[in-house]
């Protein structure tokens, strides 16, 4: 069977593309306000973005673990559960793929990655399951349970590799390295670009099978719409909340256990820098359709790989790369639209 795309899908990758721009237009201004020429300077950042193979793979590097918080969050927020805990699910999964990736060295990789990914994927779940359970039985407000846990997610985290994972002589905050059959493929040696990639694609291109030709994905859909009535037809609202929230879970550990095999290879105190936080902007900037996740990851990893080096080329400040990511997360919850033949409004 061949999925096809939709053309509620095209629009909402378009609708990505239009906030997009628009958050280059407000970058053009503070360009030019701050004396910058806007068109050469974005000119460099494309160059340092996509110039050449290895610096699209850096790219795509960056955009892998933000395409996995990305449908983390779109996950969720299609069922209509406002989960912010994807960061604290970063952490753990990090963690743990590193512990195990560590600790069996005898193992062939073949069956040491995929127990290491399985085991960041089922602490991610877990670790939502207590604020699932809360949103779906009482009605506590899921914003601020998964908040509080990435603070303890986090601080444990830290704890952990300052304590008892602490690598030996090690002065740093961080655990022992990997082993190298543990290690992810590089996809382009000796770019740092990794089988990850390709796993975070796979798993968009399911969570849109899910999404669109599934009756769980429309379930789902119809939750996160109008709670009301899918109640009113026969669908248990707590089964589907707490679902979404774990299967979010899931995905959020799992992003961290990709990111400590393929790219880290240990697991270090300030693992992510907001991976989990920008995920949901991806995801609200994609309008939780999968292709609007994987166009609105690249631009943002787009974003993330060339600020880092504009700075070695020009005299453009790191800031404005950071206020064109801001510009970008307004516009990520602004109500734009594009019309496309045949389209209908989508969740």
């Amino acid at each position: 069977m061949i999925l096809r795309l939709a053309p509620a899908d095209l629009a909402q990758a378009a609708g990505a593309v239009v906030s997009f721009a628009l958050a280059l237009a407000i970058g053009a201004l503070v360009l030019a306000a701050t004396g910058h020429e806007p068109a050469s300077v974005y000119g460099l950042m494309l160059e340092e973005a996509f110039g050449g193979e290895r610096r699209i793979a850096a790219t795509l590097t960056e955009a892998t673990p933000l395409l996995m918080t990305g449908l983390a969050a779109a996950i969720a927020f299609r069922a209509g559960v406002f989960n912010v805990g994807a960061e604290g699910c970063f952490y753990l999964g990090g963690v743990v793929a590193a512990v195990v990736g560590y600790s069996l060295p005898s193992w062939p990789g073949f069956a040491l990655i995929p127990l290491a990914l399985i085991a960041a994927s089922a602490i991610g779940g877990a670790w939502l399951v207590a604020p699932g359970l809360l949103r779906a039985r009482l009605g506590v407000d899921e914003v601020v349970t998964t908040l509080m846990l990435n603070f303890i997610a986090i601080d444990l985290t830290s704890w952990l590799v300052d304590g008892p994972l602490l690598a030996r002589g090690s002065a740093n905050s961080a655990t022992q390295p990997i082993v190298a059959a543990a290690e992810l493929p590089r996809l382009l040696p000796p770019t740092t670009l990794h089988l990850g990639f390709l796993i975070s694609l796979g798993l968009a291109l399911a969570y849109g099978a899910w999404s669109r030709l599934s009756a769980g994905g429309f379930e789902s859909r119809l939750v996160g719409l109008n709670p009301r009535f899918s109640r009113a037809v026969g669908i248990e609202l707590s089964r589907i909340i707490l679902g979404a929230m774990v299967a979010s879970g899931v995905v959020g550990g799992l992003a961290g256990g990709i990111h400590t095999l393929g790219l880290v290879h240990r697991f270090v105190a300030g693992f992510s820098p907001g991976y989990g936080f920008t995920g949901i902007a991806i995801a609200l900037l994609a309008r939780n359709s999968a292709l609007g996740v994987v166009i609105a990851a690249v631009l943002f990893g787009a974003l993330s790989s060339a600020g880092a080096n504009i700075q070695l080329f020009s005299n453009v400040p790191i800031e404005i790369v950071e206020i064109l990511q801001g510009a970008v997360m307004i516009f990520a919850v602004a109500q734009l639209s594009v019309r496309w033949p045949g389209a209908r409004s989508a969740a």
